[in-house]
This record gives C-alpha cells, sequence and structure tokens, in this order.
C-alpha cells in the first residue's frame, strides 16, 4: 500500500528554514532549563519517597495539600491517577533523613490525612524509596547507555555507508533528544526512567526510519551518478515517503491508544513516543538527509582553496 506515489516535493529546497525552527525550539529549550536549573528530575533520579494512597471518595489535590501542610510537606508533588480515587505524594530527599526518614514520612503523612478524612478513609497501595546514591547512579548510568548508543550507531552507519552518513545520523538523534528534552522542560513533566526509555527506544527508532532514506540515496548514487546530490536526495526521501508516512503513522496511532487507555504508569512514555515519533519523522527528511548536501559542498570548498 502507498500513500504517495510519483511525488516531488522540494524537501532540500526548505531545509534551511526547517533547521532554523528546530534551532530555535532547541536552544528555547535550553534557556528555559538553564533558568528552571534543569529538568525536573524524578524521585527515582533525586532520591526520595513515592506513595500512591487511594481514598475512598475521590479526594481533592488541595484538600490533601493542606493537610500536607501541618506537617510542612506542602511543596511535594501530588498528582492524581486516572479512573481511580487515587494519589500520587512524591516527597523529595531533601524532605527525609534518608532510609531512617522512610517510616517517619509515612506515619506522619498518615496522621495528617487521618485528621483531615478520617481513620480507615484510605490506603496506602505503593510506597517506594529511592536513595541519593541510587539516583546518582541512575543518572550516571543513563548519560552512559547514551553515549554508547550514540558511538555504537556512529561506527554502524560508517562501516555500512560512510563516516559522513553516521554523523548527520547523529546530529538528526541529538535534535530529537533535544526537542524532546525542550518540550519536557516548556511544560515542566518529571524527568523518571520511564521518560529515559522513551527518549532511547526512539534513537532506535528515528535512527531505523533513517537508515532507509540513506540506503535509497545509495542506491540513487550508482544508478543516477550525473545527478547532483540535491536531486539524488529529493529523489530519495520521495521515494521513500510512503513507507516513512505508513510506519510513522502506524507506530504514532498505537502510542496514542496508550496515551489514553494505557494508565497513569504508561502516560508519560506514551506522551514522549508520541512527540518523538513526529519529530523523529522530521529529522530524517529535513535534518539526516539534507547535511549530506552540505557537508559536500564544504569538502569541495575545501579542496577548491
Amino acid at each position: 500500500m502507498e500513500f504517495f506515489r510519483n511525488t516531488h516535493f522540494d524537501f532540500v529546497k526548505f531545509r534551511y528554514i526547517a533547521i532554523t525552527c528546530s534551532l530555535i525550539l532547541i536552544c528555547s529549550g535550553l534557556i528555559s532549563m538553564a533558568i528552571k536549573g534543569g529538568l525536573r528530575m524524578g524521585v527515582d533520579f533525586k532520591g526520595g519517597i513515592l506513595m500512591q494512597v487511594s481514598f475512598n471518595k475521590a479526594p481533592s489535590i488541595e484538600e490533601v495539600r493542606s493537610a500536607l501542610k501541618t506537617i510542612n510537606l506542602q511543596e511535594s508533588i501530588i498528582q492524581e491517577v486516572s479512573g481511580r480515587n487515587d494519589l500520587i505524594i512524591r516527597v523529595e530527599k531533601d524532605k527525609t533523613a534518608g532510609e531512617s526518614g522512610y517510616e517517619g514520612i509515612k506515619q506522619q503523612v498518615t496522621k495528617a490525612l487521618e485528621d483531615k478524612y478520617g481513620k480507615d478513609s484510605f490506603r496506602f497501595e505503593r510506597l517506594e524509596y529511592v536513595g541519593p546514591v541510587v539516583g546518582k547512579d541512575m543518572v550516571e548510568k543513563s548519560v552512559l547507555a547514551t553515549i554508547f548508543s550514540f558511538l555504537g550507531i556512529i561506527i554502524y552507519l560508517s562501516f555500512r555507508f560512510e563516516f559522513k552518513y553516521g554523523v548527520a545520523a547523529i546530529i538528526a538523534l541529538v535534535h530529537d533528544v533535544l526537542t524532546t528534552l525542550a518540550l519536557f522542560s516548556f511544560l515542566n513533566k518529571e524527568f523518571t526512567p520511564t521518560i529515559l526509555a522513551a527518549i532511547l527506544t526512539l534513537v532506535g527508532y528515528s535512527v531505523n526510519d533513517t537508515i532507509v532514506v540513506y540506503d535509497r540515496i545509495r542506491e540513487n548514487v550508482h544508478l543516477h551518478s550525473k545527478e547532483g546530490l540535491p536531486d539524488l536526495v529529493n529523489n530519495s526521501v520521495n521515494e521513500t515517503l510512503s513507507r516513512t508516512v505508513i510506519t510513522s503513522l502506524t507506530t504514532f496511532f498505537s502510542v496514542t491508544v496508550l496515551f489514553f487507555f494505557g494508565g497513569p504508569v504508561i502516560h508519560d512514555f506514551a506522551f514522549a513516543m508520541m512527540f518523538g515519533i513526529v519529530t523523529g519523522t522530521y529529522s530524517s527528511i529535513y535534518i539526516a538527509a539534507p547535511i549530506l548536501i552540505d557537508w559536500d559542498r564544504f569538502l569541495l570548498k575545501k579542496k577548491v582553496s
């Protein structure tokens, strides 16, 4: 099945406009993160206590926050659980005193909620403690995982194609990661291991789409060697456009279903994937492929000079 046949869209013509828009988004995201002191890291990274409390009747977040104010935990992150009378309360590590403060915080929260709602009006569904050492270890391993994945990709693409293909693909992947992080900074959404998993998934998804385009460019270079590289890139992107759109839409619809019906645990993962699929498809067309043109032009100017 093909959505597009014999298309002749001039993607290369608008590559600088696309790159400019991307740079604006990325720079805005970096500024946002700088102003906020970084992303809003989850309890898993910063360390602290996560509590999921189930109430007999639907609670009000403001009432719960008011109750927590009596024990100086009003700044805790409180989130509703869709479709349930549950609240997730996250207490950061600076509000606790390590492992010894785990039960103490639970008892304080229990007393505060009992004073507000009465005894047996709620129960704890989940309690998790993450120490700052664990959080630091997760951050370090996350960064290393991302770096190693990039190195593996550039080595693979350098062997399969040429070094310039690997570099161009990495630039596109960095674009996808930074734009996704920018979105989370703008929305002030919490960055958790689930989001990290989504970003690493997007890296694999995006590079796969990019490789399909690169394969077609390499074929056309051998078949139509007399054509200029801009025309070859345009033709290659147009020839793979139908496959790209079908793959992207299929995946996008799948994660959209997860976003609306997958529950709170998978909600942020699906949200990151939805945005990442869009930006990953966009980068394969407007970033990864057109960079090859400017790379060749730069080398040509260097030889001439």
